[in-house]
């Protein structure tokens, strides 16, 4: 069984690390950053502007120092002015033509309910394969169900759309622009219990 721990601010270094090593073969963070020294100053700095407010929730959740998630609650939204910064000065050429498109058309599949937001969620890939994933969404989508609450996601990579799917997700659409990698936004209705 893995024990899901809410991860405190003072180990945000090491889930950032974490999610680091976790998105380094991500289809949509290597489209965005694709020279490994980028990518690996940037993505900690994009991944605390993302889901870096659920710290300060409580949201965030680690099984141990293997995987982590961060959940953004009803209302708490990512830093897009930190993000778009970021993109900006960091985003290799390519990605900064198509990126403001990409992030008009992800919103806009936003839910307009109240709901749960799942910006990050990742394994460690030494640690991939041993349920730890669906141990995080498990632990999760059992909190939305007992509050009665949606949850959403954007999965940026194909091979994981399988993962959310078996975990009561429904992709709800599409989502490309010129040389961007397919995302797909997932919805999760609540489920009874």
């Amino acid at each position: 069984m893995h024990r899901v721990q809410a991860a405190t601010a003072g180990e945000e270094d090491a889930v950032f690390a974490i999610l680091t090593l976790a998105f380094s073969r991500d289809p949509a963070s290597r489209w965005t950053w694709p020279e490994p020294k980028v990518y690996v100053e940037a993505f900690p700095r994009f991944a605390k502007a993302f889901g870096g407010a659920a710290f300060a929730k409580g949201t965030v959740h680690r099984i141990g120092w293997a995987g982590a998630a961060l959940w953004l609650p009803p209302g708490v939204r990512p830093d897009e002015a930190a993000m778009g910064a970021l993109m900006e000065s960091t985003a290799d050429p390519g990605t900064a033509v198509d990126g403001p498109e990409l992030m008009q058309q992800m919103a806009s599949h936003h839910p307009k309910e109240p709901h749960w937001y799942l910006p990050l969620i990742g394994i460690d890939p030494a640690c991939q394969g041993k349920g730890l994933g669906s141990a995080l969404l498990k632990h999760a989508t059992d909190i939305c169900d007992r509050d009665g609450m949606p949850a959403y996601l954007e999965s940026s990579n194909l091979a994981n759309v399988q993962l959310y799917e078996r975990h009561g997700f429904e992709a709800i659409g599409r989502i490309q622009v010129g040389g961007s990698p397919v995302f797909t936004p997932m919805l999760r209705r609540p489920r009874r219990r």
